[in-house]
């Protein structure tokens, strides 16, 4: 029988119940246990998965056959959370993003090396089919060499989002507001897709939410290493919402990734791929299934598996998250910035 890697959950907020659900969905790892301080939380999940919940921390990591912690607690809670879990000698799989600051993040890569545990960032988005093509148009210079560049997360939440949560918009546990909680997938992929970004100018504002710490509007002006030019819009504020975009001018073409929707032009063919894209919606989790999840989970649990890397470790995850905070230095000091360098 194929080794099965044991996952347990800390934090069973509204992405906990996609984790589990693709957990349970693959051959080499089981959902183990859950953790939470909310009684309600603990209730609600043992109905829905019937596993073992703990409300004491200390109590969910002393299980010895608990091979790995999934943390899908507020982000400014993943460094003392992850210090506990990697302590205990369990192997971390951390929902986006690994922390609120580019620091916080190598000081939870150092533990984790230093109890020789493993360490996965949740960027599920990267193994989706449609943003597969882009990267095979990509890597196979079907546009040539991209020119100009654009990401766009023109989203809607409304003030209940905020205001009844005491975590989103803040700075201690949220890390800022449209640009680090919503926009961070898409600024992971941007990176990924097209390289380093070496120089950031960037806006922020806070529009239409009140009592919020944090930014629910900011754009922001890209530079990247190979010389291409980008922009970059986040917002929580955009009625109707609207799909996430990455369009990319090449020098031989152009592709956009609109939502679930792909097409290329490069003169000599058209390729639209027909989905329906719900997740620029009022809810977070509108049109938000499980099966990118269930990809990178099925990676990560073979990694661990083997003893080999996770293809988003701490080191790759550190990327966006500086490309986030230069474009929050650039906003508040009114300069270029160049991003953190992190460790490939």
């Amino acid at each position: 029988m194929e080794k099965r890697l044991k996952i347990g959950i800390a934090g069973l907020g509204n992405i906990a119940a996609t984790h589990a659900r693709a957990i349970k969905s693959l051959p080499n790892a089981e959902l183990h246990s859950v953790f939470s301080r909310s009684e309600q939380n603990l209730s609600n999940f043992r109905k829905l998965f019937d596993v073992p919940a703990f409300s004491q921390i200390n109590q969910f990591l002393a299980q010895p056959d608990l091979d790995a912690v999934a943390i899908c607690t507020p982000t400014g809670t993943h460094l003392d959370l992850g210090r506990k879990a990697a302590g205990a000698g369990k192997h971390l799989i951390i929902e986006k993003p690994i922390e609120i600051t580019v620091e916080k993040g190598k000081e939870l890569i150092q533990i984790c090396e230093e109890h020789n545990v493993k360490l996965a960032v949740i960027y599920q988005n990267r193994f989706s089919d449609e943003v597969q093509k882009l990267k095979t148009a990509l890597d196979s210079d079907k546009i040539g060499t991209p020119l100009f560049i654009r990401g766009a997360v023109k989203w809607y939440r409304d003030q209940k989002y905020y205001s009844e949560s005491s975590w989103r918009g803040t700075f201690a546990l949220d890390g800022g507001g449209a640009v680090i909680n919503q926009s961070i997938h898409t600024i992971d992929l941007i990176q990924w897709l097209f390289g380093d970004v070496v120089e950031v100018f960037a806006a922020t504002a806070t529009l239409t939410h009140t009592g919020m710490e944090a930014e629910d509007n900011a754009a922001a002006v890209l530079k990247f290493k190979n010389g291409a030019l980008g922009v970059f819009e986040a917002s929580t504020s955009i009625t109707p919402a609207q799909p996430r975009i990455i369009e990319v001018n090449g020098e031989k073409g152009t592709a956009i990734l609109k939502g679930n929707h792909f097409l290329i032009c490069d003169g000599s063919s058209d390729n639209l791929d027909q989905k329906a894209e719900s997740a620029g919606a009022q809810s977070p989790l509108a049109g938000l299934g499980y099966e990118n999840h269930r990809r990178q989970y099925k990676q990560i649990a073979d990694a661990i598996l083997t003893n080999s890397e996770p293809s988003v470790n701490g080191y790759e995850s550190l990327k966006s998250l500086a490309i986030v905070e230069a474009i929050y230095l650039a906003a508040r000091e009114k300069r270029v910035v160049v991003p953190a360098k992190v460790k490939s």
